[in-house]
């Protein structure tokens, strides 16, 4: 009797939508999961940003907003991994105006997209743009100095009537090293690696990149005052901070000697740094003093984030729907350890596939753990609403979207990444909540299509893990021990579970998703 009520029911139009598709609705969790990410991915590709980003009509040009007027005046330049696909893009559209351009991007990156059928993120054979590899392994090496210090040149070379266009991905911190001398580019180096391995947080390391570079911290835009600046930007950072992306060579952030003495002192390096450091950091006042002209120089500059993990998120949202699920995006910026963050998850999990109101321990679990995987507390009682709207209403599936960069706490040798450790940790976490298509699945991808030292992006994954794992004499526990996520997904199943995108041309972090399937409606 409860069926046929449940049946005669009035539901409401969104619970109907995955209806209107029936081929779609049958594919299997685990592809759809993967076309909504393929979806994420797609929606940050270097030459789809770019056009998005750049409206042309004649003569005139408008960004963000801004309308520029294009008189054979425009300079170019570029530093970042998925940087050759955008600078191909704005040539595209604005090259009869180009006099001249200077991009920084990865060792071999030409090569590799020729191999892979990208023919067309590569710059055409009469192109004004000049390419120059470096930064092999992505560490600051001579090529990528070369390179900076060409873009130095062109940048001081300008005058007013001249508009720099400056393209901005991931990675563009290594390959535009210009260290401020008599500092080398290995003394640079060597202060930052200590650094780091000390502990100290991104901002920290910021903080010294810029006082010993002359582009970082707003640099580059200094040189090219007082030429119009506009700098486009596929953010890989949390929160999209413009003075972290590439350490901020358009944005200005000035750093006195005296704060990065601080950071030095504070993890006791202050004794063993290099001569040319103590010098660089001994000279007083800023690295340029404040005019008037500089203050007008921050109207000359316009930083526009083209790309980010945000809209990744939102338009695997619309194809999600498209799929026959409701999209939910949790969180932009997910962080911390990845054992707390599949905690998140599962009990995320548990909420939305509860048939009637979930126990209030799993709310207030959640919401402890919510800031220290950087999801705000509102975040997580907006989904919780709409996931208690969904069972009470009787919406249909359910995709909840989150993006961002765990971290991994090394305790083994193997080989693997955050996103595959996640998706091991979080089949764990589902492990009594059903297989599909009656229980959720959980997808984790970074959008370079790298997940660490490996070919797959990351690796679906859902309740029936364990057990898959245990029939084939693989214990996961082991190779959680051991960070050995990769292996384990490549020996599980003959590798099916893994995510491999392939060669995918940029990076906006990582893309989590979880569907829930529809949950029954219990009618009292």
């Amino acid at each position: 009797m409860a069926r046929v009520l449940t049946l005669l029911r009035p539901q409401p139009f969104l619970a109907l939508i995955g209806r209107r598709k029936p081929m779609v609705c049958k594919m299997s969790m685990d592809s759809r999961a993967r076309l909504v990410f393929a979806a994420a991915v797609e929606a940050v590709q270097p030459d789809t940003i770019i056009r998005r980003s750049i409206e042309r009509k004649g003569d005139s040009v408008t960004i963000d907003g801004h309308n520029f007027t294009l008189k054979h005046n425009l300079h170019l330049v570029g530093f970042g991994k998925a940087v050759l696909g955008m600078a191909a893009e704005a040539e595209r559209l604005l090259g009869d105006h180009i006099v001249k351009g200077v991009i920084s991007v990865p060792h071999g990156i030409q090569h590799t997209l020729q191999e892979h059928g990208k023919g067309h993120l590569l710059l055409k054979g009469h192109s004004r743009i000049k390419v120059m590899e470096g930064a092999k392994n992505n560490l600051p090496d001579a090529e990528a100095q070369s390179a900076a210090e060409g873009i130095k040149q062109m940048a001081s070379e300008l005058t007013e009537k001249d508009i720099l266009l400056v393209l901005i991905s991931g990675g563009g911190s290594a390959l535009l090293p210009a260290p401020i001398p008599p500092i080398t580019l290995v003394e640079k180096l060597d202060v930052t690696r200590k650094l780091a391995a000390a502990g100290a947080t991104i901002q920290e390391l910021n903080t010294v990149r810029r006082a010993l570079s002359y582009l970082k911290g707003g640099g580059l835009a200094h040189f090219a005052h007082p030429a119009k600046v506009v700098s486009l930007i596929l953010s890989d950072v949390i929160g999209d901070p413009l003075d972290l992306i590439a350490s901020g060579p358009t944005v200005r952030s000035e750093v006195w000697p005296e704060e990065v003495l601080s950071v030095l002192e504070r993890y006791k390096m202050l004794n063993s740094l290099p001569a040319s450091v103590k010098e660089v950091l001994g000279r007083p006042g800023p690295r340029w003093k404040v005019t008037k002209e500089d203050d007008a120089e921050s109207g000359h500059v316009h930083n526009v984030v083209i790309g980010s993990n945000s809209m990744a998120l939102m338009c695997a949202g619309r194809r999600a729907r498209e799929l026959g699920f409701r999209p939910v995006v949790v969180a932009p910026g997910v962080c911390g350890d990845v054992r707390l963050v599949s905690r998140l998850y599962g009990l995320l999990a548990r909420f939305a596939c509860a048939r009637e109101e979930p126990p209030s321990e799993i709310a207030a679990e959640m919401l402890s753990l919510g800031p220290e995987v950087g999801v705000e507390s509102w975040d997580l009682c907006r989904t919780m609403q709409v996931l208690d709207e969904g069972r009470t209403e009787g919406w249909g599936a359910t995709c909840l979207l989150a993006g961002g960069e765990p971290t991994v706490e090394l305790t083994g040798m193997g080989r693997g990444g955050r996103n595959q450790e996640l998706a091991m940790r979080v089949g764990l976490e589902l492990r009594d909540l059903g297989v599909p298509p009656n229980g959720p699945v959980f997808l984790s991808g970074g959008t370079d299509g790298q997940d660490g030292p490996t070919e797959a992006a990351g690796a679906v994954t859902d309740g029936g893990l364990y057990e898959e794992a245990e029939a084939q004499g693989l214990h996961l526990e082991t190779f959680l021990t051991n960070n050995d996520s990769y292996t384990f997904f490549s020996s599980l199943s003959a590798g099916q579970r893994l995510l491999v995108p392939g060669l995918t041309c940029t990076n906006v972090m990582d893309v989590h998703m979880l569907l829930i399937p529809p949950v029954p409606i219990n009618i009292r």
